[in-house]
């Protein structure tokens, strides 16, 4: 028992660094905090953790292995997820065009014409994440690299909220710190570049999902 437990201590060390490093989620928390505020943020944070916590339970069960180790199911996944990526990235920068044309009503009103509502929001975290191929290949690495054939089942579950639990808080937090009222005061003339800088980013990373994907198949 003591070993599972150094188990999961370093399961959660090794996933609390990975959380904190630059990537889609984290751009993606970073846009929509700022730009549409709490709530938005945290249930994109929301969406997030449960997207790693369907990444985290298909890998725990070999599923995500079988995927990986088959070629042509694989690249489709990186498809469908650099299509998402690059579709979200072009949509961000289509929106930033939008904005610069002169409008006959209340920016406020057509700010977000996606972001409306919890379930919108909820369902951009999951889909960025859990269409995400790195963070298939990143689970798959971590499972089987660290939990034993023999690991409890007790265990195993205990994995599975320590990474899920882990996934909301940080990201929970950096929606909160990001839309609070002074640093939203100072980041308000900023947003326009946050909301390019994520737009060319998640473009550019779907791209290059999308193109290694085509070229392992020919």
């Amino acid at each position: 028992m003591n070993n599972e437990y150094q188990i999961l201590l370093t399961l959660a060390s090794i996933h609390w660094i990975a959380l904190m490093s630059p990537g889609p989620d984290f751009a993606l928390v970073i846009q929509n905090a700022t730009r549409y505020g709490r709530t938005t943020g945290i249930y994109i944070a929301l969406g997030l953790s449960f997207g790693i916590l369907i990444h985290s339970i298909l890998s725990l069960t070999g599923i995500s292995l079988i995927v990986h180790t088959h070629p042509v199911w694989f690249a489709l996944i990186q498809i469908a997820g650099g299509s998402y990526l690059a579709w979200l990235g072009l949509s961000t920068l289509n929106s930033l065009y939008q904005r610069r044309k002169p409008r006959h009503q209340p920016e406020t009103e057509t700010a977000s014409l996606w972001l409306d509502n919890r379930k919108q929001a909820f369902s951009k975290g999951f889909l960025t994440n859990i269409l995400n191929p790195k963070a298939l290949v990143f689970f798959i690495s971590l499972m089987s690299s660290l939990i034993p054939a023999d690991f409890s089942a007790s265990g195993k579950i205990l994995a599975l909220v320590i990474l899920w639990g882990l996934s909301f808080f940080w990201f929970a937090i950096l929606a909160l710190l990001l839309s609070s009222q002074r640093l939203q005061n100072k980041l308000h003339a900023a947003a326009v570049y946050i909301d390019g800088l994520c737009g060319i980013i998640f473009s550019v990373l779907g791209l290059m999902i999308g193109y290694h994907a085509v070229t392992s198949l020919t």
